[in-house]
């Protein structure tokens, strides 16, 4: 298996051990994963703001520089965010021609042009659909069975845009965690939002959602998430949460490779649990790392 990778803003900086772990674990699995060249931002959140458009033709270019490369056809993306944006792009230009000819005319400055030829893949959709779970468990090496997992997917990678999962009731990280021979912390959660950018621009809205999870989470071992702004989020509003409801909230927030790693035994360096703000003692101790 063959893809086209797009790591994003955030995998080269605040989400570093998202991009490590995805690229290590896909490795051990068996997966080719080709960088996109000169990739450049998808535009985040920010460019909508800006203009409708050029938050259409940031995310447009680099599936335009994908569309060089002639013998891939799916583009796997770890990052929500940028997920969602150039899944826009590929939806937008499939329903609205008219918005592919103004794409077209923006792209024209680099010599580059747009047809609708690649798919944008979200990592999990990947590994949940094109991966064979007996792989997983034939290469696991590290029992995780005194592991309690709550999957947490967030919004974005399901929504508006539910391609292989249901937004209300998501389910495809549970076979995963399950092969890599951890359990499944059964709650309703994972599918609500963590407050997303409202902890800095609503924080008692942002800090109350963030603390509804973390309070469901209890008795999880750790939370595996997809996202770098829910992971960023989970993690490192726990004290503010703890503070909210005047109890002690701590839980290990994961990024859902990282945990296939571990099962897998890949040493540290290709995991980076030492970025992980969570990751304490106790999490390591259980999983004897």
């Amino acid at each position: 298996m063959k893809y086209l990778y797009y790591p994003g803003c955030s995998l080269e900086g605040s989400a570093q051990e998202y991009n490590i772990s995805t690229k290590a674990v896909l490795k051990a699995l068996g997966v080719d994963l080709l960088e996109l060249s000169d990739w450049s931002c998808c535009g985040a959140s920010a460019a909508t703001a800006v203009s409708p458009l050029l938050a259409l033709a940031l995310p447009a270019r680099n599936l335009a520089i994908a569309e060089t490369i002639a013998d891939v056809s799916d583009m796997l993306v770890p990052c929500s965010a940028c997920y969602l944006n150039l899944k826009k792009v590929e939806e937008t230009i499939r329903r609205e021609p008219g918005v592919l000819v103004k794409l077209n005319a923006a792209l024209e400055t680099e010599n580059l042009k747009l047809s609708g030829r690649i798919r944008v893949r979200h990592l999990l959709d990947v590994l949940s659909r094109d991966i064979d779970l007996n792989r997983i468990r034939s290469l696991a090496t590290k029992p995780l069975s005194m592991l309690r997992i709550a999957p947490y997917y967030g919004c974005q990678c399901l929504r508006p845009y539910p391609v292989f999962d249901n937004p209300e009731k998501p389910v495809s990280m549970n076979p995963l965690i399950e092969a890599a021979g951890a359990r499944v912390h059964p709650w309703a959660m994972g599918g609500i939002c963590c407050g997303a950018s409202n902890l800095n621009t609503h924080p008692t809205i942002g800090i109350s959602l963030v603390t509804a999870l973390l309070k469901e989470a209890q008795g999880a071992d750790a939370i595996v998430t997809v996202c770098p702004m829910c992971q960023l989020n989970l993690e490192g509003y726990q004290n503010k949460a703890s503070e909210a409801c005047n109890e002690a909230i701590q839980i290990a927030v994961l990024y859902l490779p990282q945990l296939l790693g571990i099962a897998l035994g890949l040493p540290n360096t290709d995991i980076r649990l030492d970025l992980n703000l969570s990751a304490n003692n106790a999490f390591r101790k259980k999983c004897e790392i």
